[in-house]
């Protein structure tokens, strides 16, 4: 699957079949976060992969008792480090949100890419998730994915452009 066809197919999926994952295919997701760009290659993350059952379980329901999730084998929990971040950003204070989200992006389309679903998470009690699993002081959870296979296969097709805004509606050349 090219990079393109897995940005078009890529799903939130919020239904896994509960097998594991085979080690290669969870060293290649590793990778993926892993080799993720980040601003200035400064990589101010570090990532939990949570694999144990009941702890998945555990994490579920601190993201807002979003129970399937810990039908997924990984949920992975992304973690900032805003001091080790690129301070010059716009806007931004730092670049670890910016840069967190790529490297989710990555494990998200290589997921795609090899058959599996992800979700992005983003409805999480914070100070809950950081207890449960020991983040230390300097560090804050951002975001949580789960991966595994999706319990339906299929999913995984693109939306049809009748669900996409037109080009006209989203492109601006130029200047607004």
């Amino acid at each position: 699957m090219d990079v393109l066809e897995a940005v078009k197919n890529r799903r939130s999926v919020r239904e896994y079949d509960e097998r594991p994952l085979e080690a290669e295919l969870f060293q290649k997701l590793c990778d993926a976060l892993r080799c993720a760009p980040s601003a200035c290659n400064y990589q101010p993350w570090r990532f939990i992969l949570v694999r144990d059952a009941e702890l998945r379980t555990q994490v579920a329901q601190a993201c807002k008792k979003q129970l399937w999730m810990a039908q997924a084998p990984m949920i992975v929990v992304a973690c900032g480090i805003p001091e080790q971040a690129y301070k010059g950003m716009g806007g931004a204070k730092n670049s670890v949100e910016i840069d967190l989200a790529i490297a989710l992006d990555n494990l998200s389309l290589v997921a795609v890419a090899e058959g599996l679903g992800t979700c992005w998470i983003g409805a999480f009690d914070e100070q809950a998730v950081t207890q449960l699993l020991k983040i230390p002081n300097g560090q804050y959870p951002v975001a949580l994915m789960p991966v595994g296979y999706p319990k339906y296969q299929g999913l995984n097709k693109p939306i049809s452009d009748k669900q996409r805004k037109t080009a006209e509606e989203i492109f601006i050349e130029n200047s607004y």
